[in-house]
C-alpha cells in the first residue's frame, strides 16, 4: 500500500529535510531519502545516485567543508501528491569564516513518506561537489 502525504505534509517533509541538513545530521538527513533515491544538480550536471552511497558521500563532503549552513526564507509551491518546489535562501559558512550566499530552487520528488529524487539550481559555486 502507497502512502501519499497532504500539501502540509509535504511542506513539512522538505522543513525537516533542511533542518537536518542545517544540524548537519548525516543520518538523518538520509532519512528522509528512499534507498534508490538519486540527488540531481542541475546547474552543474551532477548526479548522485542512491542514498547509502553517492548521496551519502555529497552530505558527508557538505559537513567537512562548511562551519555552519542554513536553509530558510522558503517559498513552496506544492503539486500533489507527491511533488514540492521549493525556493530559499542558503548561508554557507565557510571553515574561514567567510560566508556565501545563494538563491537556490530545489524540485522534490516523494515516494511515500521519503524523498526519490531531488533535483537542484544553485546560485554561485557548486556547495555540493
Amino acid at each position: 500500500m502507497s502512502t501519499s502525504l497532504d500539501s502540509v505534509q509535504l511542506v513539512a517533509l522538505v522543513e525537516h529535510y533542511f533542518a537536518t541538513v542545517d544540524r548537519m545530521d548525516l543520518d538523518a538527513t538520509l532519512a528522509c531519502f528512499e534507498p534508490d533515491a538519486t540527488f540531481t544538480i542541475a546547474t552543474f550536471n551532477t548526479i548522485y545516485q542512491g542514498r547509502d552511497t553517492g548521496i551519502r558521500s555529497m552530505f558527508e563532503r557538505l559537513n567537512s567543508r562548511y562551519n555552519r549552513v542554513w536553509h530558510g526564507n522558503f517559498d513552496h509551491v506544492i503539486q500533489s501528491p507527491a511533488r514540492v518546489a521549493s525556493q530559499f535562501r542558503v548561508e554557507n559558512t565557510l571553515l574561514d569564516g567567510s560566508l556565501s550566499v545563494k538563491n537556490n530552487c530545489n524540485f522534490f520528488s516523494v515516494r511515500g513518506t521519503r524523498f526519490d529524487a531531488v533535483q537542484v539550481y544553485m546560485s554561485g559555486d557548486n556547495s555540493l561537489a
